[in-house]
């Protein structure tokens, strides 16, 4: 930055004619300049190369103008909600130290800035500059500052190439597994997960360049939504992967059920089907309930002791008489019930908590009205065309917003 400075000082003049002497940096030091400092400066330098970047100019009739290169570093408060699609104003801010507005008077000339128009930075486009100057009241006295206000517009185009475009690319990775078979297990979550860490990463390297503001920042928004759909095509095989697994389980406990069912039917049909000439209807009945309820066989076990109390009845009850596959079975039961011929006492039932209750009957009610999806494709079907719809409905709405 070229920094020029102008004022008349009368006991400086050595001539009445238009002469004007160059002189150095140095003879800055014999005569009195202005305190002139930047407010929100950070970091300066001045140039030395090869001597101090400094000039001084003395016209006849006193007039002195003091230049000077340096570079600087500027704060320049962003409001960082639109970023990287936002517009800032960044300020210049020039006051002279120790004088007061009662010593030193600042102004702008009529042409304050020039080279705005030539100038180039490579993440923002200058659209336009102005100038003010007002008084500031501080606590050692009221002083006169100029400020320089430039209308900066940030570039797009790298963000573009480094962070949406890779962005999108990674979420339309994702949707491919929308057309791998759902049995290749290996290949969807590995696709998943590569998707989900590679957005991770892209969402840490955008973070790490920014200060840390509490606020939402556009591209905050984008990142995120990204992760959302990437994250919710790794759910959908979720789904796809339990919807599948999970009729299976289902379909092969009931052809177990009804293979037991069939080996029970032709058990019992087999067993009554055979002639035992000392077995009578009341044997294959105890014999049914003893492998269906234990609860009917302890009733009819418990008569069949009582009975065998009474004279001539215990006769009709042989052990003999029984097949042999239920004999044993028989005697061990009457050893039993001999051993503890009374009840269990097991207490009270707990209550269900009303909060399980009302949890499981939620629950329920909602399996009951989600829809039986019988073949599981149906959904990689559905997630073709809604997914890639959603997201194009979520960059129409992204960016006719931040641009519009």
């Amino acid at each position: 930055m070229y920094l020029n400075q102008y004022w008349k000082d009368e006991r400086l003049a050595f001539s009445h004619e238009g002469e004007v002497l160059t002189l150095s940096g140095d003879f800055a030091e014999k005569i009195w300049v202005p305190d002139t400092f930047f407010a929100n400066d950070k970091n300066s330098f001045l140039h030395d190369v090869t001597e101090r970047n400094k000039l001084i100019r003395l016209s006849g009739d006193g007039s002195v103008t003091y230049g000077m290169r340096f570079t600087t570093t500027l704060a320049c408060m962003m409001d960082l909600h639109y970023y990287p699609l936002d517009s800032q104003n960044c300020t210049v801010e020039i006051e002279s130290y120790g004088y007061t507005v009662l010593d030193v008077v600042m102004y702008w000339k009529e042409t304050p800035v020039r080279g705005v128009k030539e100038a180039e930075l490579p993440q923002f486009t200058i659209i336009g500059y102005e100038t003010n100057d007002r008084k500031e009241t501080l606590a050692t006295g009221i002083y006169q500052r100029l400020s320089l206000s430039f209308k900066l517009q940030r570039n797009i185009g790298y963000f573009v190439f480094q962070t949406y475009l890779p962005s999108i690319l990674i979420v339309m990775l994702s949707w491919v597994s929308f057309w791998i078979n759902h049995e290749a297990t290996s290949a969807r979550v590995a696709l998943g997960i590569t998707t989900v860490l590679t957005m991770t990463t892209i969402s840490t390297g955008v973070r790490s360049s920014l200060p840390r503001i509490s606020y939402v920042k556009a591209i905050d928004i984008y990142l995120v939504m990204c992760f959302v759909f990437v994250f919710a095509a790794l759910l959908e095989y979720a789904a796809v992967n339990y919807t599948y697994w999970g009729a299976r389980a289902k379909k092969k406990t009931k052809k177990k059920e009804t293979d037991e069912k069939k080996v029970l039917s032709s058990k019992i049909g087999s067993k009554a089907s055979s002639p035992f000439p000392d077995s009578t209807d009341a044997d294959i009945i105890e014999l049914q309930d003893l492998r269906m309820s234990p609860l009917p066989s302890i009733r009819n076990r418990s008569g069949l002791v009582s009975a065998s109390s009474m004279p001539g009845v215990g006769r009709d009850h042989d052990p003999v008489k029984f097949p042999p596959s239920f004999r044993i079975s028989r005697v061990a039961v009457y050893n039993t019930h001999t051993r503890n011929s009374g009840l269990r006492y097991r207490g009270p039932r707990p209550h269900k908590p009303k909060v399980l209750h009302a949890l499981r009957r939620g629950a329920s009610v909602l399996r009951v009205s989600m829809p039986k999806i019988k073949d599981v494709n149906m959904i990689d079907k559905y997630s073709r065309i809604i997914f890639p719809v959603s997201f194009m409905l979520f960059n129409f709405v992204y960016w006719i917003f931040y641009f519009f």
